[in-house]
């Protein structure tokens, strides 16, 4: 028997937590959140985000100019599950009590100067929880605007929903992971 990767194990178990009605009918217990944003950025975000960026892409050499994009039914299938995988990893950002980090551990990148950490992150997602909200849903479209150009096969599309995405990413990181950080000239 074939083994699902953890980002599809994680969105089974939401699926199965939502199960069965409405969010709001489901049991408390149902909705009590085990991963941290930390954790979902690991194993869902970042991987689906880097799927569609590098689902379309040109390069130039000596050779010549190599055009990649999405082109048989099995192609275009794997970046859609890769845009599913944003818009639900979305629904799960926002789901209620949901920690930034474990308690005790600190970002990926904490020796860099200018980035938060988890607490703080955490301190500025409650003082404005409207503006992460927002956040997300950035992320969300971006990742609605990707499954429409799936949908449709156009690779133009995609790589716009692609600047769309990174657009998101850093809009969010800039506000709450990495404020303070040194910005290029």
């Amino acid at each position: 028997m074939k083994r699902l990767p953890a980002p599809a194990l994680l969105l089974l178990a939401s699926f199965a937590a939502n199960a069965g009605g409405s969010p709001a009918a489901a049991s408390p217990e149902r909705q009590t959140p085990v991963a941290t944003i930390q954790d979902l950025m690991a194993a869902l975000v970042d991987p689906a985000a880097d799927a569609l960026w590098a689902a379309v892409s040109s390069t130039t050499t000596a050779a010549g100019t190599e055009e990649k994009q999405p082109r048989t039914d099995a192609e275009w299938l794997a970046v859609r599950r890769e845009a599913l995988v944003l818009i639900e990893s979305g629904n799960l950002l926002l789901v209620p009590g949901r920690r930034v980090a474990d308690p005790g551990r600190k970002t990926e990148d904490a020796d860099i100067p200018g980035i938060e950490t988890p607490a703080h992150i955490q301190r500025a997602i409650a003082a404005d929880p409207a503006r992460f909200v927002a956040s997300v849903r950035g992320l969300r479209a971006a990742g609605l605007a990707a499954l429409s150009a799936v949908d449709a096969r156009d690779p133009v599309a995609l790589t716009a929903a692609g600047g769309q995405l990174d657009a998101a990413c850093e809009a969010c990181h800039l506000h709450y992971w990495y404020p303070h950080s040194p910005r290029p000239p």
